[in-house]
């Protein structure tokens, strides 16, 4: 048994959703007198209900909304061998799931480890520890994923959004090992190259790579424009499925930088080319133009990120919506995404429709997509469940 300090639920809070896998507890749940208050954040807790009964091994920051972060059961030490055995645990899943070693390894809550993400990228592994436990908690866990994976290159990605509301630095370093360049990653046909230290999140988004490989279906023999593309994922894929021509529109130099180099290392870069400018503007740029493509995929970030941006964020997707639909050929394909964890796949797919009707076009929905099986869904978490695709058919 652990010596952990003691946090209580209210009287009033009931147990049950903890008892019944509940992976948080707010700030205004808990008993949180003088003592707690003085915990310091990540600190390790035994969390009990009202009754004095335990209920779980958690992570406590008074300073956060999410002021509990449960971890396991009660009475569990949290050390590198904790660590060990949820690297292994996850690690069995990707194997399974994928031949080569590129892929999310830990999905936060998914993987049983609240508030932590690690994205692997062949012997590069980038960490994002989220939460203060995580933090405190840092050289143990690196040190697990070295000893599970193998990997010689480990980055602390401090970018993360969560951090700042937990009271965290946004410092990225490079803690074992080096990074001189950006690191080829080979998915669906196509190489990419992912900027590990410079590039958005954690360099690659993993868990489009489902999506990129329907699309690539859908552009096959036609051409395809690729709005909000990052470092090209869905155009890539297009591509190496046989699309005829590709276009990535994005706002980011550094981001088509590395799309055209990953066009000439995946061997088509005369198929390939890019124009840097504000997406909405490029689209209207291109209906103006009577431009029509056989694939239009919109792919934005996140416009409803919290509940308080979730009215302004599908306003946006519907105009996303609505201008992508104006550039599909009669009987082509627009492809649209959301990865805003406010908008719940009914609210955009309502948008999204909206959008298109009043773009003056009739869809057929052919395909729903979210995040590939490495970004696995806590069962009672929503926001494990964040991103959402659409894929339809135009008259």
């Amino acid at each position: 048994m652990t010596d952990h300090p003691i946090v209580r639920l209210r009287p009033k809070i009931s147990a049950t959703r903890f008892r019944h896998g509940h992976p948080w507890a707010y700030d205004n749940e808990l008993v949180l007198d003088r003592r707690t208050k003085k915990v310091a954040p990540g600190t390790i807790v035994e969390l009990q209900d009202s009754e004095r009964v335990p209920l779980a091994t958690a992570a406590l920051n008074t300073t956060s909304r999410i002021a509990v972060r449960i971890l396991d059961v009660p009475g569990v030490a949290i050390d590198q061998d904790w660590f060990e055995a949820k690297f292994r645990a996850a690690l069995a899943l990707r194997e399974r799931l994928y031949s080569a070693p590129y892929y999310r390894l830990i999905h936060a809550e998914g993987d049983g480890m609240p508030g932590v993400v690690v994205d692997r990228f062949g012997d590069h592994l980038v960490i994002q520890p989220n939460a203060a436990w995580a933090e405190v908690h840092f050289d143990a866990m690196a040190a697990a994923a070295v000893k599970v994976t193998g990997a010689s290159v480990v980055v602390k990605n401090a970018t993360g959004r969560a951090r700042g509301l937990e009271g965290l630095d946004t410092e990225t370093q490079v803690v074992r090992g080096s990074v001189t360049a950006p690191v080829p990653v080979l998915m669906n046909g196509a190489t990419y190259m992912a900027d590990l230290l410079g590039g958005q999140k954690t360099g690659l988004f993993f868990d489009q790579r489902d999506n990129h490989a329907f699309a690539a279906r859908l552009a096959k023999g036609g051409r395809m424009v690729d709005v909000f593309s990052h470092v090209g994922g869905f155009s890539l894929a297009a591509l190496a499925g046989g699309a005829t021509q590709a276009l990535a529109i994005d706002g980011s130099a550094p981001a088509l930088a590395l799309a055209e180099e990953g066009s000439r290392q995946s061997g088509v870069a005369d198929k390939f080319s890019t124009q840097k400018a504000d997406a909405f503007a490029a689209m209207q740029g291109l209906g103006e133009k009577g431009e029509a493509f056989d694939l239009v995929v919109c792919d934005p970030p996140a416009f409803a990120p919290a509940k308080s941006a979730l009215s302004a964020g599908l306003r946006a997707y519907e105009k996303v919506a609505r201008m992508g639909a104006r550039l599909v050929a009669p009987g082509g394909y627009l492809v649209l995404c959301s990865c805003s964890q406010a908008a719940s796949v009914a609210n955009f797919r309502e948008n999204s429709l909206r959008g298109i009707g009043k773009s003056g076009r009739k869809a057929q929905i052919i395909a729903t997509g979210g995040a590939g099986a490495d970004h696995p869904v806590h069962p009672m978490l929503a926001e494990t469940s964040y991103l959402k695709s659409l894929f339809l058919r135009l008259n």
